[in-house]
């Protein structure tokens, strides 16, 4: 009986695909990877979700073309959770599938270019000078992509070019399936012989006795492999193996040469042999014990619990307590924190308790680390804990039995680009919940739907709010910036009172951090003449200078021009530098404090994959006296030496048009104050504004995190925002904006005659034009008791309606992005 099979692709397609089994293939199981052709010539790693015996009608049905698991890669739970995160979040399971899995798992196929063997040019068919280079590379090298030829001859319009060498039967195009993921291995030693053969060994020894270094190869090769002791043969490594005989690979190639010794590869997995000196677990403080009580009991009747404990409250130390529990039951934790900086910190310290035990998984990770780690946790149903961001929900968990949820309130949780865009807090909620999971939120400034729904007595909730030690919280002082700018007290943007104090601290042998949340030199730059500012040719957005690069970049698509010394307008050389990012923030700080040693932590000194834990392990070593940074400093870092902490420009945060604004603005100012005076006295935290009598101000400076919640969830009740209704941003972009203007009222139109009231909008958004697309935005806001299944259904209806009133929606481009951040 002919059997089918119902597939993933990972691609933006709302619905599976059906392929036929050819008969030579054997057991096709859920969850495995299959090769298969879509479109013309394309081929894609699809993931099987179910097999069957129902032809569908009305089309011809392709055949897969291999299978290439023997055993799934991606288990049923993971099938689920995938389904709920298309269906929540309004996007293709396709969509999940490519965000989901590393890419080293996802063979697809890329065009390549051979030549046509018998071309011959004609009278009337000759190959011109590009073309006859092209086809000149080719055939140097058999096959090319498209992109290797494009960076070989410089050539700017390839594709023309290949296309007429096409049309003249000069060369053909194929598919070639790329598979990206490359397995670590490791060069192994054996001893050509069977164990117990001690003629053969003997005999051995006779050819190596006139060589010292190759007879010391073949002793130092029974030593380490135990040949001569009873028990297991040990692996012997090639690189071991050369370093305890001391000798060089030439002597080996001697040895192997003689047929003695011979070497094979071994595939490894890169994490395997990660080894640790594991301590008892951190002493817990009388507070932090009744946390840890509370917790436990908490667990019993709710399935998500808050800890609300202030900065340095040792919410860590009752974290470790809570996985070493779950793993002494046999079971897995993830452990999600929202910023690789975070993660960096913390390995250092969770691996001295647990070991092997630990898995980190991060986008900083190579794509082949990142396999390994999928594979690891899919062939092992081992107890383990696994610290990492976000995509770390999508791991091939076997028996998860605690998720916790550091620094819950991050907006770094949410995905913006590309979909889906998730939540991973509320995702790793739903992950647990489909293990039988517990879960743990963790926050000193919780998010105000996770407190309204802990307040509710939804989730449990348990309150830390004292520090470790008893140490006392900051003291937090307001700088009004127009009072000092009035009095001359200003040094660009340090107050008289910051410098004051940064230099106390400094003098003192303790350590400073700097907030300011903007990177680069200066946000923009202007004529004094005529006040041309240069912008984006792409994006509606003024470019940012940055200094040590002398170049003017849009941090929305990556536009960069050089900084001109003549105005581009008058032709005046009258350019200046307007406003402060970190990079000339650090700039000022030399000049201030010239013999103190300071560090920048920004997006622009960070792209490394260890820049991160080099940066962090400086500063805590004392290495560096100052950290100027954005609003990564805010991530919960733990810093012993720091005592003053200045947020530079809090007007900046609390002056934001969206509802959220005073959140976040509470969230980063209570979060940076919380590193000043951790270990042994209390910290002093200077805000600047202008804005003195604003109430988050207010809250901060008193760090009253229940007065912020009362006055937030009064003002979002007022106006109908989150907890009191879900919110959904339709997004819809074109480069043409009038055609985008008439499309997106037409749309929103569409969309009210269903939504009614409920629709907000079109409007066009702060930035309005991003890589030359121009963008609107319609809001829909729903009860919170909408089903989203039945939402992403009616959105999908209109769409396709729209698209018979008008085909030029097709090129529009349309997403959602559920509870925005």
């Amino acid at each position: 009986m002919t059997r089918f099979i119902d597939v993933i692709l990972p691609l933006p397609l709302y619905s599976t695909f059906t392929y036929r089994i050819p008969e030579v293939i054997g057991d096709v199981k859920i969850g495995s990877r299959v090769l298969v052709p879509f479109g013309r010539k394309k081929f894609y790693t699809a993931i099987v979700v179910m097999v069957h015996h129902n032809e569908p009608q009305g089309y011809e049905v392709k055949e897969m073309v291999s299978v290439l698991d023997e055993a799934p890669i991606v288990r049923h739970p993971q099938l689920k959770f995938w389904s709920w995160i298309s269906e929540y979040y309004l996007c293709s399971q396709g969509e999940v599938y490519k965000a989901a899995v590393p890419a080293g798992l996802k063979v697809e196929s890329e065009t390549v270019i051979t030549v046509n063997p018998d071309y011959e040019d004609t009278e009337d068919v000759k190959l011109g000078e590009r073309e006859r280079i092209i086809y000149d590379l080719v055939s140097s090298r058999d096959k090319v992509q498209l992109n290797e030829i494009a960076n070989a001859t410089g050539f700017k319009n390839v594709e023309s070019v290949v296309s007429r060498m096409l049309e003249k039967d000069a060369i053909y195009v194929a598919e070639k399936v790329m598979d990206t993921y490359r397995p670590k291995t490791e060069v192994l030693i054996s001893l050509n012989l069977e164990r117990g053969d001690a003629e053969g060994l003997h005999r051995y020894f006779d050819m190596v006795h006139r060589s010292n270094k190759q007879e010391a190869l073949l002793l130092a090769y029974l030593d380490l492999s135990r040949w001569l002791q009873s028990g297991t043969l040990r692996e012997v490594k090639k690189q071991e193996l050369l370093a305890r005989a001391d000798v060089s690979s030439a002597v080996l190639s001697g040895v192997i040469g003689k047929g003695i010794l011979k070497q094979y590869k071994k595939e490894i997995n890169r994490f395997a042999n990660r080894v640790s000196r594991v301590q008892e677990k951190p002493v817990l403080s009388e507070e932090q014990s009744r946390a840890l009580r509370e917790i436990r009991d908490s667990f019993k009747e709710k399935n998500i619990t808050l800890l609300h404990g202030v900065t340095s409250s040792g919410k860590t130390s009752i974290y470790v307590h809570l996985v070493d529990e779950v793993l002494k039951n046999g079971r897995q934790v993830l452990y999600l924190v929202p910023e690789i900086a975070l993660t960096t910190q913390l390995t250092q310290r969770l691996q001295q308790f647990f070991g092997d035990k630990l898995l980190i998984y991060h986008s900083k990770f190579s794509d082949n680390e990142r396999v390994d780690i999928w594979k690891k946790l899919l062939n092992s149903n081992e107890p383990c804990v696994v610290i990492g961001v976000r995509s770390s929900v999508f791991l091939p968990f076997a028996n998860l039995g605690l998720v916790i949820v550091d620094e819950e309130h991050d907006t770094s949780y949410k995905q913006q680009d590309p979909a889906p865009r998730y939540n991973g807090r509320n995702a790793a909620m739903m992950l647990a919940s489909m293990h039988g999971a517990k879960t743990l939120l963790g926050s000193a400034t919780p998010a105000v739907e996770v407190y309204r729904n802990a307040e509710l007595g939804r989730y449990g909730l348990v309150s830390l709010l004292t520090r470790y030690e008893d140490i006392e919280m900051p003291e937090v002082e307001v700088v009004d910036t127009r009072e000092a700018r009035r009095k001359k007290e200003m040094n660009g943007m340090f107050s008289g009172r910051l410098v004051r104090l940064c230099r106390e601290s400094l003098e003192a042998g303790e350590q400073v951090i700097l907030f300011q949340n903007r990177r680069g030199y200066a946000p923009m730059v202007k004529c004094k003449q005529c006040e041309w500012i240069p912008k984006c040719e792409n994006c509606d957005v003024s470019l940012t200078y940055h200094k040590h690069l002398h170049t003017l970049t849009c941090h929305y698509c990556g536009y960069t021009m050089q900084l001109p010394t003549m105005c581009p307008a008058c032709k005046m050389p009258d350019i200046e530098i307007i406003g402060y990012g970190t990079e000339r923030i650090e700039d000022e700080v030399e000049a201030v404090f010239p013999n103190d040693r300071i560090a920048r932590m920004d997006l622009d000194t960070t792209r490394n994959k260890n820049s991160y834990e080099k940066l962090i392990d400086d500063f805590s070593a004392g290495k560096m006296n100052v950290l100027v940074g954005t609003q990564m400093v805010t991530k919960g870092l733990d810093f012993a030496g720091v005592s003053t902490v200045g947020i530079l420009n809090a007007d900046t945060m609390i002056n934001f048009p969206d509802f959220r604004s005073d959140e976040r603005a509470f969230d980063m100012m209570e979060q940076v104050s919380g590193r000043a005076g951790r270990k042994s006295k209390q910290g002093r935290v200077v805000i600047q504004t202008s804005d003195v009598c604003h109430p988050v101000i207010g809250f901060v400076k008193s760090h009253d995190y229940l007065g912020f919640y009362r006055y937030e969830i009064g003002e979002r009740e007022k106006f109908n925002y989150p907890p009191f209704s879900k919110i959904i941003n339709i997004y819809m972009k074109h480069r043409d904006d009038s055609v985008l203007t008439e499309m997106s009222v037409r749309y929103s139109n569409m969309l009210r005659q269903v939504f009614k009231h409920r629709v907000l909008g079109p409007e066009a958004p702060m930035v309005a034009r991003v890589q030359n697309f121009y963008i609107r935005q319609i809001v829909l806001k729903m009860e919170n008791e909408a089903s989203m299944p039945k939402v992403k259904l009616i959105l999908r209806q209109i769409y396709e309606e729209m698209l018979k009133v008008d085909s030029r929606m097709k090129q529009v481009i349309l997403y959602y992005d559920v509870d925005p951040m």
